[in-house]
């Protein structure tokens, strides 16, 4: 029988029953920057019994300002590999598989040939995660996905919707435009910013890992994007209700109007 009495102030929160059902899942956490290390990590301090994390990264410089597992100390080092010791460190008895290689189409099809209760997308390249939630959908795993935190500075314009429901997010609109034939895409959950992102703290990068710019980052923002992605999972998994934000009516009026327009 598993330990749960580090876990006594989540369950006065959420009931014993709540913490028994959050042990018997298992979640797949699929990049470990800055929205996945700290999703990875609210996810394991939560109790969830079963983990699978992914990341073929390692820890850079840049990466300082806002990832968990970067430190001065340890440029170089996997983050997957930093993240299985910080996770085993907070529960010991958490079962945890460790992918330590980065996305590819067909790695992605042959991690999800696991059974996984919930998918948290937490990747920053439009292909990788497009090939994932494509994956996820064909085998009908819930999925809550991050959008874009580049460039954004506010906390409080976070938002949860389904995708696509989703507005004022450049990134969302790229994954919403290559989802939207597939059966099911209406049912991805999605965290998301309606700030306008700062289009100057763009640069360009080499081109690895599908990868062709970045924008800048604030140290809490993609903290924030992770705590909203591990809200969804454990409210989910817990049947829990989600208030999900509705694209406002003027801009569905505006993309009807710009579709018109096209037509005539």
């Amino acid at each position: 029988m598993a330990d749960v009495s580090w876990l006594s102030r989540s369950a006065l929160l959420l009931g014993d029953e709540g913490i028994q059902k959050l042990q018997g899942k298992h979640v797949l956490v699929i990049g470990l920057g800055g929205v996945g290390s700290f999703a990875a990590e609210f996810i394991c301090r939560s109790g969830v019994g079963e983990m699978t994390i992914v990341d073929g990264d390692v820890v850079d410089p840049t990466n300082r300002n806002r990832q968990l597992p970067a430190l001065a100390t340890n440029h170089g080092v996997g983050k997957a590999k930093i993240m299985q010791e910080r996770l085993m460190a907070i529960n010991p008895e958490l079962t945890l598989h460790v992918i330590d290689t980065f996305l590819t189409p067909e790695k992605c099809r042959e991690i999800l040939e696991e059974k996984f209760d919930y998918v948290m997308d937490c990747i920053d390249s439009v292909m990788p995660k497009i090939t994932l939630l494509s994956k996820a959908l064909e085998k009908h795993i819930p999925i809550v996905s991050s959008m874009g935190a580049g460039g954004k500075l506010d906390p409080t314009r976070l938002r949860i919707a389904l995708l696509p429901d989703t507005y004022q997010c450049v990134f969302a609109s790229y994954v919403r435009k290559r989802l939207n034939k597939l059966v099911g895409a209406d049912k991805i959950k999605a965290v998301f910013s309606t700030e306008q992102m700062d289009k100057n703290s763009m640069i360009m990068t080499d081109g690895s890992n599908f990868k062709r710019s970045a924008y800048g980052t604030a140290s809490y923002l993609p903290a924030a994007f992770g705590g909203a992605c591990a809200s969804v999972v454990i409210r989910d998994l817990l049947g829990l209700p989600i208030e999900m934000a509705e694209r406002p009516l003027r801009i569905s009026h505006k993309t009807l109007a710009k579709k018109k327009a096209k037509k005539g």
